[in-house]
């Protein structure tokens, strides 16, 4: 459980998007802090996925593994940003790599958790997965920009 005034700085995050004071008191009833230092890791590609995570204060940074053993960044997300959302949805093993470039303060959702959310509140737990959609929606959008402009770029330099 946490405190219902730990949201306030990061209201605006796409994650909270149509809550009112009663939903906020409702998820924070089922969520953790985690304090986490530089160098941390959150979590490893691969690995079960079992909670999301919203950044309160600090940086994050998400990387894939390569081929030879090599981390690739694919982003850096700092306050208000989410990571891991999927976990809760499909409960599938990571897809990345998070790891704390500047000490963070992270609010967690487990699946369970949201799961239960679910069953007491289905009204709260479908605004939370519309937004997880959302994020994950814009987050597929960016990359196909990013791709199609790799491959414009690749087949104007041949």
């Amino acid at each position: 459980m946490v405190d219902p005034v730990l949201f306030n700085e990061v209201r605006g995050s796409a994650l909270l998007q149509g809550m009112d004071d009663a939903d906020l008191a409702r998820l924070a009833a089922v969520c953790e802090e985690r304090h986490m230092g530089e160098g941390t890791t959150v979590f490893i590609e691969n690995m079960p996925g079992e909670s999301l995570f919203l950044v309160r204060k600090g940086t994050i940074r998400i990387s894939k593994m390569l081929a030879e053993g090599d981390e690739q960044q694919l982003v850096v997300i700092g306050p208000a940003d989410l990571l891991g959302e999927m976990a809760v949805i499909d409960g599938l093993p990571r897809a990345a790599t998070a790891r704390v470039i500047e000490n963070a303060e992270l609010i967690s959702l487990k699946k369970k958790d949201f799961e239960a959310l679910g069953q007491n509140y289905p009204a709260l737990a479908l605004k939370l997965v519309m937004n997880i959609v959302r994020v994950f929606s814009r987050r597929v959008r960016e990359n196909n920009d990013e791709y199609r402009d790799m491959l414009i770029w690749s087949i104007q330099s041949n």
